[in-house]
């Protein structure tokens, strides 16, 4: 299988002169980097330094719908290749290119008013977090501190507490898009609703650059955060209790299985319960009785937005720690994340391993280098949706698969990995872990509403303007 380097079949040149650049960049509230200014080294860069090699014409920190306007119509007229970031975490490197990064990360603002949040489309998810916990409320969605909410939500949005409020984008009520003809769009259920349905799950940068999301959000109270461990000799055996009992587990319950050789081979389970300590000690039972003693505990009772800071491995740092260091958008002087080198895969598991599977899937982390594979569960509210009601189709998966390394020999671990378990997977994939090596993409991503996706990007991006290397 031939591997998709970042940007084929696109537009590697522009058209655009030195002048017309300047006058683009004239015309916006925010600011134009280009080559040469002194921070484009850094404004270039994404989350994985896979892609520095990447060195796009400008990048356009938009401060306002009316910027993302001008950048996308300078664009379609210049011919110029077209990337949209927000986080900047696309596992392919989609969120750069050869011509101009539309970067949204200036439009973060969060407010919230009668169960409903408006978040601009650049906030990153640790202050969507930290701002929603301020009115004692919050949205489900994942645990990367740094992720944009645009992306997260476009592609589906698996988090910790889906198992009982949804997807990210099962409570994303409406969105604002600037589509390729320069119009800015409101789209909800009675507005646009082909382009509403295909924003819940189709994936980031196929459409146009979102650019506000309004969200249905629910209460918050203290919860309770765990993570078991086994030794390593178990690590089967809490596949197979884990597999049994997370999908099924009362829709409050959420886990995560870690099968890691990152420091030591290592079998964790981990989550979070929407519940007192007690409850969720009670539902630990039931798992770790299929499994036998645990090695190492850890169990506790707090508030939604400490523990949201936990499960993004910001549990020692203030919310301004919790981000990138810098002074571009999305970043904070005080910022200690450090970007991540690395390579991913993922499945959508619709049925349960085999023993065999089991056995298989461990094998794959016992191979020589530092990986890890996460299982997250699945199952409750998520399930509760039909396959075609939005354009994220894996509503009877059971459970997420993501292969991922650091080492030198990542893209073969991955790649060898992933192949060693489609017979017991199948050909089901997140496309928010997006695979450019993944044949059969339109199916494994979005299953029987490939077809429905691919008519609507006909009509509202009949020219591709928006082209990606896995893009209808």
């Amino acid at each position: 299988m031939a591997a998709l380097t970042l940007g084929a079949g696109l537009p590697t040149s522009t058209t655009a002169a030195p002048a017309e650049w300047n006058a683009l960049g004239r015309g916006l509230d925010g600011k134009l980097i280009r080559p040469g200014d002194a921070s484009y080294d850094a404004a270039r860069r994404l989350f994985n330094p896979a892609f520095d090699a990447t060195r796009p014409a400008g990048v356009a920190y938009c401060a306002s719908p009316s910027d993302v306007v001008e950048c996308v119509n300078f664009a379609r007229k210049m011919k110029v290749p077209l990337a949209v970031r927000s986080g900047g975490h696309s596992y392919g490197g989609w969120s750069t290119g050869s011509g101009l990064v539309v970067d949204v990360s200036r439009m973060n603002t969060v407010r919230q008013a009668s169960g409903r949040a408006t978040v601009g489309a650049g906030a990153k998810l640790v202050d969507v977090y930290d701002k929603l916990a301020a009115r004692g409320v919050s949205i489900p969605a994942g645990t990367c501190p740094t992720v944009g909410v645009s992306g997260l939500t476009l592609g589906g949005g698996i988090g910790v507490v889906s198992r009982k409020y949804g997807l990210t984008c099962d409570v994303m009520e409406s969105v604002q898009m600037v589509t390729a003809d320069g119009r800015l769009l409101t789209c909800d259920a009675d507005h646009n609703p082909d382009l509403y349905w295909a924003s819940r799950g189709g994936g980031g940068g196929n459409l146009g650059v979102a650019v506000s999301f309004g969200f249905r959000t629910h209460p918050t109270r203290d919860v309770t955060v765990f993570f078991l461990h086994w030794p390593w000799a178990k690590a089967a055996k809490a596949v197979r209790a884990w597999q049994a009992w997370a999908p099924a587990a009362p829709d409050e319950m959420w886990s995560t299985l870690h099968l890691s050789s990152e420091g030591g081979m290592d079998v964790q389970i981990g989550g979070l319960y929407l519940g007192g300590r007690a409850g969720c000690e009670r539902l630990l039972d039931r798992l770790t009785s299929g499994i036998g003693p645990v090695s190492r505990t850890f169990v506790k009772q707090t508030s939604y937005s400490h523990a949201m800071m936990i499960m993004g491995g910001c549990s020692t740092l203030s919310v301004s720690q919790c981000h990138q260091p810098g002074s571009l958008p999305g970043q904070t002087r005080d910022g200690r994340l450090s970007r991540d080198n690395f390579k991913g895969k993922s499945h959508m598991a619709y049925r349960p391993l085999s023993e065999a599977g089991a056995r298989a899937l461990v094998a794959q982390i016992a191979r020589p280098g530092s990986h890890t594979v996460l299982l997250d569960a699945l199952g409750g509210a998520v399930g509760r949706v039909r396959p075609e009601a939005t354009a994220f189709p894996h509503r009877a998966a059971l459970y997420s698969v993501q292969y991922y390394a650091h080492h030198v020999g990542a893209a073969a671990w991955t790649r060898n990995a992933h192949a060693a378990m489609r017979p017991h997977f199948g050909d089901h994939a997140y496309v928010n872990y997006v695979d450019p090596e993944l044949s059969g993409w339109r199916t494994a991503y979005y299953g029987a509403n490939a077809d429905r996706l691919a008519r609507i990007k006909a009509a509202y991006d009949p020219g591709r303007l928006f082209r990606l290397p896995q893009g209808f």
